[in-house]
């Protein structure tokens, strides 16, 4: 068969099972691994319909390029194609997933300054905040928690830096998040400070 479709195309065989297939597998594991990581990525921010859709021309992608690898098991740079696709894949769907910026995130803040300025740049900013005191292992600090879409974090490390630049922080992914009305996210907030609290509290107590 592809022999035929070289002589379609009125290339010459040997340059089309050498070159044309491998450069055809390399695109393809390309194509499959980034939809692959873009599936990951909507599945985790709980777009099921979307990640569905994506699943499914991942894996028919996948078969082509499976295919093609069977019918050239005897030429090894069909297989060097297939492992430099999935490398270069994995490179170009997590640079999409940094464009795209989907989904929600919620960053918890630690520092020992006071952090009274950088709740009221975030709070412009016009996302919600929740300022809690609490003890740390060197003194008191203030935790800081906020949940915003994802598109927002360089926006946020950025005051970061300009407030508290010593400041510990740390990013987690949301699935779900019930309201985005600061009221909701400031009791979301309150409760997982409180957790933090008692977690605190117990390792003191060992």
């Amino acid at each position: 068969m592809q022999s035929a479709l070289a002589d379609f195309v009125g290339i010459h065989p040997d340059v089309f099972h050498w070159v044309i297939v491998p450069i055809l597998i390399f695109l393809a594991r390309i194509c499959d691994v980034s939809i692959g990581t873009l599936r990951m990525m909507f599945l985790m921010s709980g777009r099921r319909q979307t990640a569905t859709l994506l699943g499914f021309f991942e894996s028919l992608i996948w078969l082509i390029a499976i295919s093609q690898i069977l019918q050239n098991v005897t030429h090894p740079i069909s297989y060097i194609a297939y492992a430099a696709g999935f490398a270069t894949g994995i490179f170009v769907g997590m640079m999409i997933e940094e464009r795209l910026a989907v989904g929600k995130i919620i960053v918890r803040i630690i520092t020992q300054r006071d952090a009274s300025i950088l709740a009221d740049a975030i709070r412009e900013a016009g996302m919600g905040i929740t300022k809690v005191h609490a003890e740390g292992s060197r003194g008191p600090v203030n935790l800081l928690f906020t949940v915003t879409n994802r598109h927002k974090l360089p926006v946020l490390t950025q005051m970061i830096q300009a407030h508290n630049p010593n400041a510990f922080y740390s990013v987690e992914s949301v699935r779900f998040a019930k309201d985005e009305g600061p009221g909701n996210l400031q009791e979301g907030a309150t409760r997982l400070s409180a957790l933090w609290g008692l977690f605190h509290r117990i390792r003191q107590r060992k």
